[in-house]
């Protein structure tokens, strides 16, 4: 299945006035999915039900959590910056949906097939944190803007391994269109780029402030840091926010290094939305199961592991590109061994510090 570059019709504008609505419905409908799987799954993955109250099996959940966000009163500041502090939630929101324009549901099915797809996306992704800040520091309060300032640390930290572990992406797939990168998957990348694979799920989840990286919102230090200030849709724009980037995350992801809509038998855009879940489905196990790492912590394993990993991996990609672009299979089986050897390699080197132990003379070591 193909659709047309000029899809429905030979008129421009029709073309991005039905994709700019597909593209509204597919985020928030997904976004009102998620929601109610996240829910649900971490209430099975911490033994409890989960909502089951509001619809059958609670699948409204979603519904009714957005009729009270709209229901609650809307609170500014006396001294925020009034113009910064309305703007910022438009500003986180915006950019997340400008990223879905060039994301494939299936082959030709998008707003826009750039030839520098992954790189656009690298780059707008980016502008929704400028969001984030502007409402930590227009809403004059020190814990917002603690919060504002842990989000410019760690998103400049993981933005680097982040962007290396699209280039070996790129490197295999000799393109930076979304469409080609899809395409050049006979296997998918997520066997030819293991190391590749874990590098960009860890450093994205550190960029979209999800579970253990979470720290840009750590109630019980900076009483919920950046967006302490926000009530009612204002919240509620910046609760949508999360979640849209976690679709956008997981539509990536299935997108460079799980073959896009590829699969047999099935319509394309079931196996892209299979595999959009499976991945957000990983997103809420991770979530569920790790405890929230310390900033330092998390600071360190973007400098000291990811970065040096994801450095490694550039160069073990561009190696086998050059001389052995035909072997796909005993690469596949290199670069999984690649992977265990350095992973435990670099987990014996670097140490988080979480372990105090007493030295000679009484003192207190971390």
């Amino acid at each position: 299945m193909t659709l047309p570059a000029n899809w429905p019709g030979n008129n421009f504008w029709w073309h991005f006035i039905v994709f700019t609505l597909i593209v509204i419905v597919f985020v928030f409908g997904m976004a009102m999915v998620f929601i109610y799987l996240e829910r649900r799954g971490s209430g099975r993955f911490q033994a409890r039900v989960g909502p089951n109250r509001t619809g059958p099996f609670g699948v409204m959940q979603p519904v009714a959590d957005a009729v009270k966000a709209l229901a609650k009163e809307t609170i500014t500041p006396d001294k925020a910056d009034k113009w910064v502090y309305w703007l910022a939630p438009v500003v986180a929101f915006a950019p997340v949906m400008m990223v879905f324009a060039v994301i494939p549901l299936f082959d030709g099915a998008m707003l826009a097939d750039l030839n520098i797809g992954i790189l656009y996306i690298a780059a707008i992704s980016s502008v929704s944190i400028v969001g984030l800040v502007m409402a930590g520091w227009a809403s004059n309060n020190k814990y917002s803007l603690l919060g504002a300032m842990r989000v410019i640390a760690q998103v400049v930290s993981y933005e680097i391994p982040l962007g290396l572990a699209i280039l070996s992406v790129v490197l295999l797939a000799g393109s930076l269109s979304l469409t080609d990168i899809v395409n050049a998957q006979n296997i998918p990348f997520i066997l030819l780029q293991p190391l590749g694979f874990l590098v960009f799920y860890m450093a994205s989840s550190a960029e979209i402030n999800r579970s253990p990286f979470d720290l840009l919102e750590a109630e019980s230090e900076i009483v919920a840091g950046y967006n302490i200030e926000y009530s009612g849709m204002k919240f509620a724009l910046f609760y949508l926010v999360e979640y849209c980037e976690a679709l956008a995350m997981s539509a990536i992801i299935a997108t460079i290094f799980l073959g896009g809509w590829r699969g047999p038998f099935l319509w394309p855009i079931l196996w892209f939305l299979i595999k959009v879940v499976a991945v957000f489905f990983l997103i809420v196990w991770v979530r569920s199961t790790l405890p929230r790492l310390r900033i330092d912590q998390v600071m360190g394993f973007a400098w000291k592991f990811l970065l040096p990993v994801s450095l490694l991996n550039v160069f073990i990609t561009a190696v086998q590109v050059v001389y052995f672009p035909t072997l796909q299979w005993p690469i596949i089986i290199i670069n999984f061994v690649v992977l265990i050897v350095l992973v435990v390699l670099w987990s014996r080197l670097y140490r988080f510090g979480s372990r105090l132990h007493a030295s000679g003379g009484g003192r207190v070591e971390l």
